[in-house]
């Protein structure tokens, strides 16, 4: 099927009605696939969508687009195999090509240390049903031939987890696929729409305000990455989460050379090929807090000079572009997905680097919370009330990378 650049729909933007069901705060990847979910799966569709630009404009534009599964702790690990079990059938839901690719993600060790916890989370991830394999630097190179596996270098690859299934997907696609089955269900999506404030009364939120009117709402929903804080300052109550600029980059279009996802922890860059010829490169979370669409350069630079030495013909490529996306990191580097001290309000965030392959996860977990008022049993462990019961699920380092 052949995708228009710029989907007709897109420039679809209709007045807001006065008053709806479920009113959902950000239109990316996360509320574009809760109001789907609403919709396909609880016949919800008095539902708006609303964002302070254009639909998937935030930070579902400005993701590096790996999806795996192999978390380590039991919680995470049945949230996103959720997801990437939707992602294996995404395609045919949406009627929609996402240019998914299972081209297998790679996690590369550099240390004693890394090794034991590589494959610590190789056995939790085979217990829990996914697949997961240990590689030695002879079969790594068999899989990615052009990653630098000498022992003579400053980051020695002395073994990589292997998940196949893993890969990538085009995140434009799947947002456009997500938003075209949702407006045809009969869901407004509302761009150009700033939240300026909510309108409550007692322990409920009644309306949302916007720069385009005010809209009375049954049920709201919070989907704005990178920025929940602000919202939930509005409404009067503090979350657990920071905002950080992430930067990644993408080359000049090359020829195939790169076969596969490969991420390493130690020196937190990760890199994958994209489907036109760019190689997409992504670094960790820059340190401060902020809500800036860029980042320190000394983190690109130390990605690059990682990158680099790991791949060696990389050295020739050329900068293409860079960018800066804006992620909530909770605590516990887990996200916060149910209810709130407000009665007819939910909370999606937190999800620091995670979010893409949660993408589909997410959103039918979430419009599982929305339609029953309970928690979905994958997303049940990361309410927001972790935070005082001390249940945490501490995903800091120990998924190899949070990405």
């Amino acid at each position: 099927m052949a995708v228009p650049e710029h989907p007709d729909f897109l420039w679809d933007n209709p007045e807001p009605k006065r008053s709806y069901d479920v009113v959902i705060v950000g239109g990316g990847g996360h509320g574009l696939a809760t109001a789907h979910y609403l919709a396909k799966n609880h016949g919800i569709t008095d539902v708006a969508v609303v964002e302070k630009g254009w639909l998937a404009g935030g930070n579902m534009a400005r993701n590096t687009t790996v999806i795996r599964s192999n978390y380590l702790w039991d919680e995470s690990a049945g949230i996103y195999e959720h997801s990437l079990k939707l992602w294996e059938g995404l395609e045919e839901d949406l009627d929609y090509p996402i240019l998914f690719s299972q081209r297998g993600v790679l996690n590369l060790a550099h240390t004693l240390q890394d090794v034991r916890d590589s494959v610590r989370r190789v056995e939790a991830n085979r217990l829990n049903g996914i697949d997961a394999q240990w590689l030695t630097p002879d079969e790594v190179a068999k899989v990615c031939p052009i990653v630098n596996v000498s022992q003579e270098i400053r980051y020695p690859v002395l073994g990589a987890t292997y998940q196949p299934r893993g890969g990538i997907a085009k995140h434009d696609y799947v947002a456009w696929g997500f938003a075209r089955k949702a407006a045809a269900a009969g869901v407004d999506l509302l761009q150009d729409c700033a939240v300026t404030g909510f309108t409550t009364s007692g322990d409920r939120v009644t309306g949302v305000r916007t720069s385009r009117g005010d809209i009375a709402a049954g049920r709201v929903v919070l989907c704005a990455a990178g920025h929940t804080s602000v919202l939930t300052d509005m409404l009067g109550f503090r979350v657990p989460v920071q905002s950080h600029p992430l930067q990644a980059l993408v080359s000049e279009l090359l020829e195939p050379v790169h076969p596969t996802v490969v991420m390493s922890n130690a020196v937190h860059v990760y890199v994958s090929q994209a489907h036109k010829g760019e190689l997409v490169m992504g670094a960790g979370v820059d340190s401060y807090n902020g809500y800036g669409q860029r980042g320190a350069f000394h983190i690109i630079e130390r990605q690059m000079a990682a990158a680099v030495e790991l791949f060696p013909v990389f050295a020739r490529a050329h900068l293409l572009r860079s960018w800066g996306g804006i992620v909530d990191v909770t605590p516990d580097a887990s996200p916060i997905v149910g209810r709130t001290p407000y009665s007819n309000l939910y909370l999606n965030c937190g999800w620091g680097t995670g979010g893409f392959k949660a993408t589909p996860g997410v959103g039918w977990c979430l419009a599982h919370t929305v339609a029953h008022d309970e928690p979905h049993p994958f997303n049940a462990p990361f309410t927001l009330d972790r935070f005082v019961t001390g249940a945490l699920v501490d995903e800091h380092g120990a998924a190899a990378v949070a990405h």
